[in-house]
This record gives structure tokens, C-alpha cells and sequence, in this order.
């Protein structure tokens, strides 16, 4: 990651929020079946949460939006008893390979050890190698709305910085 890029919390009031939703929207929309963009701006201006879940953070270069990461309660339907999550992670094509989809799961990991969080989850269809590489284990396989998706997940203990 460039020095220029910044990883920021987003508030509701961002003007970024309609981007970011967007970007999700067009990757992960068809896991919501019938979630117009609009509902996906809404769901979105309610995860900007001050601390803790939820909390929506989005990776800044000289002021405009190149990713986006967020701490969750919800985002698998059918699995309630795993939360929170580490959910929408998801960086522009054309800045990827550049650590920035890295440091904005760091920056949620350290929202959520800040917050008191010592175990929690992820899903992905095809990014295990790079949550390996982050201490992420996996612990499921799964088929998830069509898709087979590996639910990951982190804790963290007492010495974990």
C-alpha cells in the first residue's frame, strides 16, 4: 500500500457511501437476490457505525475511494450463531496487488480486538490463500446461495497485537 492511501472509517454522511455500495452491489449482489442498489446504499449507510460492529472502513488515495472492508453482526442469513463477521472486502481492479486489500482487514481485525471481539468470521468463494496468509483458519465448506464459499474464521487472544 502507497503512503498516499489512507485506510478512513466511513461515516453515513460520506459521499463515498453510494460508490462503495456499488462496487458490493455489482460483486456479492446476486447473494441477495432482489436487493436493488438503493436498498444496498441503505444497508450500507447503516453499517457506518463510530466503533466497534458495525464499522465500515474504505482505503483513500489522495481522496478518492480504491477499497472498502467492514465488521459486521450478519452476513451469512443462516448462520446466526457466527458473528460478527469480516464482510465486503473488496478492492478496485486496478489497485490490486498493492496491500491494500491486507491492510483494510487489518484495520477491521484491530476494530474488532479494540472492541473486545476475540473470535470471528468470513466467508469467501476464492480468496482462502490470502486470509491464510493473515492467520485466518478455515473451518467450513459450504454451498451458500449457489456459490461454495469456505467460512473462515480469527481469534485472538490476550497476546495477540
Amino acid at each position: 500500500m502507497t503512503e498516499a492511501t489512507k485506510i478512513e472509517r466511513l461515516s453515513t454522511g460520506s459521499p463515498h457511501v453510494a460508490t462503495l455500495a456499488g462496487w458490493t452491489h455489482a460483486a456479492w449482489g446476486h447473494l441477495n437476490p432482489g436487493m436493488t442498489l438503493d436498498d444496498a446504499i441503505e444497508r450500507l449507510r447503516g453499517e457506518c457505525g463510530a466503533g466497534g460492529v458495525p464499522s465500515v472502513f474504505v482505503a483513500m488515495h489522495d481522496g478518492v475511494p480504491v477499497g472498502t472492508a467492514s465488521l459486521v453482526a450478519d452476513d451469512m442469513r443462516d448462520r446466526p450463531d457466527l458473528s460478527p463477521w469480516l464482510a465486503s472486502v473488496f478492492v478496485l481492479p486496478e489497485w490490486r496487488g498493492q496491500g491494500i486489500a491486507s491492510s483494510l482487514v487489518r484495520r477491521v481485525e484491530a476494530e474488532a480486538r479494540d472492541s473486545g471481539i476475540a473470535l470471528f468470521h468470513l466467508y469467501t468463494p476464492d480468496q482462502q490463500a490470502l486470509y491464510r496468509r493473515l492467520g485466518w483458519q478455515a473451518v467450513e465448506e459450504r454451498d451458500y446461495r449457489g456459490e461454495a464459499v469456505t467460512i473462515m474464521r480469527r481469534r485472538f487472544d490476550a497476546d495477540t497485537a
